[in-house]
Parts: structure tokens; sequence; C-alpha cells
């Protein structure tokens, strides 16, 4: 660490911009952020500048510059325009004692100016020392995603309320206090537009000093298909408030890697005819962390209101009065078709949107796929590997074309991703062929103008022979 990052105090003192064209703007657009007294030390100013001034934003010195010029100053920018320039002043502001930053010559400057996410009174600053702007600009985007815009506000409001506390809740009280505050209903209430309702819960708790007590809480996360930058930022949210997580083989561990590094994450894996952890047993368990006050992830692949065991989650919460919600994912049939730079419906074409499941829970119940292979529909099968000879044959028995466009989309936007395109009649082999043996999206398009249908009478093993050699 070449550069060490610390917070300057600018109240009641001078910020001086020597300069009076759009490098000193630039600068002078990032100090009004603060409340410094800028300085703009220049013979004329540019119009913006000049306005900084007309209307008491800034003070204007165009006496000849002096190592005085910058003596006390909080801070120095230097931005004339002129490399010689930039450079003579940069001597004077040393001899007045300054910490200077002069416009593109890092070898001049002592302080640098980092990328800002302001969420005043929450400031986060983000440095390279100067060997990646671009990719300090990317972390900003990131971390700006990440911190909810009121924030800010909350932050100002808990400042203000500080010294009441100190004065009336109990030491020993307080650090329960502020974490009650910022994690649980107080912060949720002034997030959702309820700032004044806020702000009375927090001064009613501070006058009773009755600490309400710990509430419990479940959210069933959607992961999305693998790739963290897919999740939402209310899962993101969600992950970092969690005081335990429990989460399925099918989640990308760098997913993980979002939440709070202190949160109890347990595995709760379920593997196709070996389900370790039947799902009574997870819900019961979820159900007892927030029983004991705590915030629970259901951390689940995909969204979890689709093919994701949410309702017998949901009811277990229910059933003792937890509060739960259902945070959306993005599914896997969405990630594919996004993947593949296709759309999965079509004007004219595909009109309905069937995403129907390979694996029922009665194995004995008769499956219904070919009531949704119409003409002008999309058909995805989640969880399909294990039925795809099913798939196949009972498709083609009830009149759909063997040699029938299919996709295999496993893994969507993980590193070990697969895309295979094959026929209806090859999909069992073609499954084979790629060693797919997880879960897997199955996907058909048929559209309107699709072409007839083989004759039932042509018998699937003679289709799929014709496919195969052709």
């Amino acid at each position: 660490m070449h550069s060490f990052p610390m917070f300057i105090r600018t109240t009641n003192r001078r910020i001086v911009i020597a300069g009076g064209g759009e490098q000193a703007a630039q600068k002078a657009r990032l100090m009004l952020k603060t409340d410094g007294q800028l300085v703009l030390l220049a013979q004329d100013l540019d119009p913006e500048l000049a306005d900084l001034v007309a209307t008491g934003r800034a003070l204007h010195d165009p006496s000849p510059i002096t190592p005085a010029s910058f003596a006390d100053a909080a801070m120095v920018f230097i931005g004339t325009g002129c490399p010689g320039m930039d450079a003579a002043l940069h001597m004077l502001a040393k001899a007045g004692g300054a910490q200077v930053n002069v416009v593109d010559q890092p070898s001049l400057c002592d302080i640098t100016t980092p990328s800002l996410v302001d969420r005043d009174p929450v400031v986060v600053a983000i440095g390279t020392e100067g060997t990646a702007p671009v990719l300090a600009r990317q972390i900003k985007t990131q971390v700006e995603q990440m911190l909810d815009p009121r924030l800010g506000s909350f932050a100002a409001l808990a400042g203000r309320l500080r010294g009441a506390v100190a004065a009336q809740i109990p030491r020993n009280d307080r650090r329960a206090f502020w974490r009650w505050a910022f994690g649980d209903t107080p912060w949720q209430m002034h997030k959702t537009g309820q700032e004044r309702a806020a702000a009375d819960l927090l001064k009613q708790t501070i006058h009773t000093r009755a600490l309400p007590a710990s509430t419990g809480h479940i959210a069933l996360v959607g992961a999305g298909p693998g790739a963290r930058d897919l999740l939402t930022l209310r899962a993101v949210e969600r992950l970092q408030e969690a005081d335990v997580i429990f989460y399925d083989r099918l989640v990308d561990p760098e997913v993980l890697e979002l939440a709070r590094r202190d949160a109890e994450r347990v595995f709760v894996g379920k593997v196709v005819g070996a389900h370790a952890w039947p799902q009574d047993r997870i819900s019961a368990l979820i159900v007892a962390e927030a029983a004991k006050g705590r915030r629970v992830v259901r951390l689940k692949s995909g969204d979890p209101s689709i093919f994701g065991r949410a309702a017998e989650e949901l009811d277990a919460a229910r059933a003792q009065n937890i509060p739960v919600e259902i945070v959306p994912g993005v599914t896997a049939a969405s990630a594919a078709a996004a993947f593949l730079g296709q759309s999965l419906t079509q004007r004219g074409q595909t009109d309905t949107l069937v995403l129907t499941t390979g694996q029922h829970c009665d194995d004995q119940a008769p499956e219904n796929w070919a009531a949704h292979a119409v003409p002008g529909t999309t058909l995805v099968f989640y969880m399909g590997v294990g039925a795809a000879p099913r798939i196949s044959a009972s498709l083609h028995q009830h009149g759909l074309n063997p040699g029938s466009a299919v996709t295999i989309a496993a893994d969507v936007s993980k590193a070990s991703q697969q895309i295979v395109q094959t026929t209806l009649a090859d999909l069992p082999a073609a499954l084979q062929r790629a060693a797919i043996t997880g879960n897997a999206l199955v996907m058909l398009r048929i559209p309107l103008d699709a072409a007839p249908t083989i004759s039932a009478a042509i018998p699937f093993d003679t289709a799929h022979k014709v496919a195969v050699q052709s």
C-alpha cells in the first residue's frame, strides 16, 4: 500500500483550487459535496466557476499566487490546463505547506481523489493508487447497487439520536439497540418510505428502553442459474443480513461469497434418488432457526417458486406465524435463452411458454407432456435428464416429429456450461454422448407453422434410426 486511505475534515476549512477552466471545474464539482469553503485562484473564471462565485458557493481570489495563498488549506487542487504552470504552482503550494493534487500529473500528487459512493453521511471511497481507474469505476458501480439509496438519510437520523441513546439506553444494551435499529424494523420501515414512522419507533424505544424481542424471519432466496452477478439486489441484501443460510448442491460457491462472513452456512444438498435431507426435515430446521429470532435464508438455485419446493417451506413458516418472503431469482429457462441469444417467445411463432418437469413426486402418476406440445409453444423441461427416454418416446407417440430440434442446456452461466443441439429422437443418446447426468434443461420450440407431424403408423424405433442416420 503506497497510499493510506483516510477521511479529511473539511468543516470551517478552505479547499483551494488553482485554475479557472474545465479542469478546475471538475475538481470544484467534486468538492461541492463537502462543506468546505472553496477558494478559486485564477485571473479569469469560466462561466460554471463564475456562477459558483455569484451564488456564494465559492470565493474568487484573482490576486498574484504566493505560498500564502495555500496556507492552512485542507486540500489543494491544481489544474490550469498548462503542465508548466501547474508544476510552478505545485512548488508554491508545497512551500505553503499544503497537501496537493495536480491534475494528470501523478508524480506531483500528495493526495488522490478516489471513486466515491455517496450516501452522505455514509461514504465509500475506492482507490487503485492510479493504476486502474476503470476498475475503480466498475467497483463503484457494484457498490452503488449494493447500498440502498435511503441508507444515508437513515444513518443521519441515527446520528441525531446518538446523544439520546447515550443518555437513556444502558451501556450494555446500546449495541443491541443499534443492531435492532439497522437490522430490523426501523431500517425496514425507513427504506420502504416510512421515514416518520421509523423515527417515531426509534424515539419511543429510546424513551421506554424496551427493546423488542428479536424477531425471526425466513427468506426463500433465488440464487439464479449460477453466475453470481445474475442475483437480484434484494437477494444480495438478504444474504448479507442472514444469520444462517441453508443451501443445496446447485448453488454456486461464488454466490455464498456474497454472504456475511460470520453467517452460519448449512448444506442441505439433495441428489436425485438420494435425498439425504428430506424436505420435511429442511422445512422443520429453517423454522426452528427462525423461531430462535434468527434471520434465515433458504438459498435455492434458480427461482424458489419454480420447482423449488417453496410451497412446503412457506406452509411450515406460516404454521408457526414466522414472517416469510420469496426473493425471486432468474430461472434456468430465462438464463438459457439469454446465453443462447434467443427469445423464449416470438411474435407469430411461439406465443405460449410452458415450464414443466421430468420428475414427479409420484412415479406412477400419468404424465401430460404431450398436452403441452402444441404448435405455437416453447416447451421447457426442468430435471429432464433421467426422464429423457420417456419424454422423447411420449412426445413422438403423440405425434411430434422425431426430427424436431431440441436444445439441452446444462450448468447454464457456470464455467461448466454445456449447450447441446440435437433432435427429439436423438435426445437420450445426445445426453449420453455429452456425459450430462445432472440437472439440465430440455428445450423444444414448436412454431405455429410447424410442418405436419409424421404418421403415427411409423414405429418410433424406425423414426429414431432415421433421425440418427440423417
